[in-house]
């Protein structure tokens, strides 16, 4: 089966109620509040959900109980007075809370603005495949390159509120691993949790025709290697049009990560760019989820760009 574009939320408008959610790790609290004073410069009306700043009694590497992040989640997107769900941070813990979540309320609902990347990835893939939502891989509210990077910002508030503006994505160090063009639905984050996530209840049976998006933080060399293969073995990544490559923050020398791209995906006969600029780097770009995109790697060396074919937001 081919990917299909998924439905588009609305664009915000000054005033929009957004609310911020912690899905997975625990959320600094000055960071959040001063994530929170940039989006009410933005003329937003950001609202914390009500645990997004615990802890799990006995598992500190968790934003409180799976039960609790799942509620907040849930409370925010079935709350016809919210536009908007932004996560505070990644982390761990989504794919404990996932299956908490009644995904035929979130349906009943309708598509509103997601963001979110690292951990979140496992949410995304969910309103992809349950929900049949589009989301956006974007910075979250309390992480240090939304509070410090100023083209990280600027990249999110266009996508959130000129869409049409930031169809076009793609920093001067973008090249191509492997030149061509190529058109697709975007999918994907966090590779590491596509692997994770692979297999499970709901997971993607199929990415025919799509455009994957991923990056990573943490994984040596050897590991991605371990995490592409695995999606290739399971076939995850059979009939995909065009491989769209992040950041690889903390991933040891990026000599070593590049050979492993090349070598995993450089056989699938299919464009491939490094160094688009979204992830866990110094710059996020905000990338849009389950719309309609054309991938250009040129082979004369020139800057690649990826496009998506329709605005992020309706």
């Amino acid at each position: 089966m081919t990917l299909e574009p998924l439905a588009r939320p609305a664009r915000l408008r000054p005033g929009a109620r957004v609310a911020v959610v912690a899905p997975s790790g625990p959320v600094p609290a000055e960071r959040l509040e001063r994530g929170l004073d940039l989006l009410r410069g933005w003329d937003l009306d950001p609202c914390a959900a009500p645990h997004v700043l615990d802890t799990h009694p006995r598992l500190g590497h968790l934003a409180g109980t799976d039960e609790d992040r799942a509620r907040d989640l849930q409370e925010a997107w079935c709350d016809p007075g919210v536009d908007a769900v932004l996560c505070a941070r990644g982390g761990y813990g989504a794919h404990r809370m996932v299956d908490l979540l009644d995904w035929s309320a979130i349906r009943a609902a309708g598509p509103k603005v997601f963001v979110g990347y690292s951990d979140i990835t496992v949410l995304h893939e969910a309103f992809a495949l349950r929900a049949g939502f589009s989301t956006l891989h974007g910075p979250m509210v309390a992480t240090e390159v939304f509070l410090k990077d100023e083209a990280t910002r600027q990249a999110l508030r266009s996508s959130l509120f000129e869409p049409e503006s930031a169809q076009t994505l793609g920093l001067d160090a973008a090249a191509a691993l492997v030149p061509g063009t190529a058109r697709g639905i975007t999918f994907g984050g966090c590779v590491s949790l596509l692997a994770a996530d692979a297999g499970t209840p709901g997971a993607r049976t199929s990415a025919r025709g799509g455009l994957l998006v991923i990056e990573d933080t943490g994984e040596e060399p050897y590991r991605l290697d371990g995490i592409l293969t695995r999606l290739l073995r399971i076939g995850a990544l059979d009939g995909i049009s065009g491989v769209v490559c992040g950041s690889w923050e903390a991933c040891g020398p990026y000599e070593g990560i590049r050979a492993v791209l090349l070598d995993r995906l450089g056989g699938l006969g299919i464009p491939v760019v490094e160094e688009l600029g979204f992830g866990h780097g110094p710059t996020a770009l905000t990338v849009p989820l389950g719309v309609p995109a054309v991938l250009d790697a040129p082979a004369d060396g020139s800057r690649c760009t990826l496009t998506t074919l329709v605005p992020a937001l309706a």
